[in-house]
């Protein structure tokens, strides 16, 4: 029987929420998690070849793409749990890029048996300092949407310096700006309701001990170099690999290098 590869579902929430997933292909799970501002329409790159595979599987979370909005406390780390739980995907291969990475690197560090490995591209990280430059960006993007400007708050998201080198390749440029058009820019107008960890991922990381690749665009912004790095250091089995130039968005802006890296690290794992 063939499979929809855009089919979507929908994974109900005790708290009344929701969250919009695809699942397709057959083989060992992978999940896929996205960028903030952003929905699974990322993954666009990975989908068909990874499906193809593996027991492919994407979602939005909570308040991105066609899941719900918060509306009281939740954690991306149960959401995540209750999903792979749903598919019987344990244990899963993670990929994460940006935030996604920083949802992986929670799950590596909450519940390390349901993860299998993890792949952080151009991660998060729960604990770096963020540099005054990235900040700066971020108050402008939140005092546009506080004061209930959100167009402005999301422009400014659509032209950070982050996405200037995915913004050379038309292709990616315009994947971004509809992905951004869809966004409801809930994060940037409210407190997020949303549970952190006690102890930030960034204190433990040498206690996470699952196999990880690290990846970062060659051109990706200071703060994501260095939270790369320091990944690789700290974290006892991560090899880092620095793509070649690609910005923020390696997975999008230099697809067939990506896909390479990655399953050579799914097929030693």
């Amino acid at each position: 029987m063939s499979q929809n590869i855009n089919a979507t579902l929908r994974l109900e929430r005790p708290d009344g929420g929701w969250l919009q997933y695809a699942v397709v292909g057959r083989g060992d799970p992978v999940v896929f998690i996205h960028g903030f501002g952003l929905d699974f329409g990322m993954w666009d790159p990975q989908w068909p070849p990874f499906s193809a595979r593996y027991r492919a599987i994407r979602y939005d979370l909570r308040g991105y793409g066609g899941s719900s909005l918060p509306a009281g406390p939740y954690s991306h780390v149960d959401d995540l749990l209750a999903l792979i739980d749903h598919l019987g995907a344990r244990p899963v291969h993670l990929v994460g890029l940006s935030l996604g990475g920083r949802v992986a690197l929670r799950m590596a560090a909450q519940e390390p048996e349901a993860v299998r490995s993890l792949t952080l591209a151009d991660a998060a990280m729960d604990g770096h300092l963020w540099s005054g430059d990235w900040l700066q960006r971020w108050r402008k993007m939140t005092d546009a949407a506080k004061r209930g400007d959100m167009r402005a708050a999301k422009q400014l998201w659509q032209e950070h310096i982050l996405f200037e080198p995915a913004h050379r390749r038309p292709e990616v440029a315009l994947a971004l700006k509809l992905m951004i058009d869809r966004y409801s820019g809930w994060h940037l107008g409210h407190p997020d309701p949303g549970i952190s960890p006690d102890l930030p991922v960034a204190k433990i990381l040498p206690r996470i001990s699952i196999p990880t690749l690290v990846m970062v665009g060659e051109h990706d912004l200071p703060d994501f170099q260095a939270i790369a790095q320091r990944l690789a250091t700290d974290l006892p089995h991560a090899t880092l690999r620095v793509i070649a130039g690609s910005g923020h968005m390696s997975n999008m802006e230099a697809p067939a290098v990506f896909n390479e890296l990655l399953r050579e690290h799914l097929q030693r794992n």
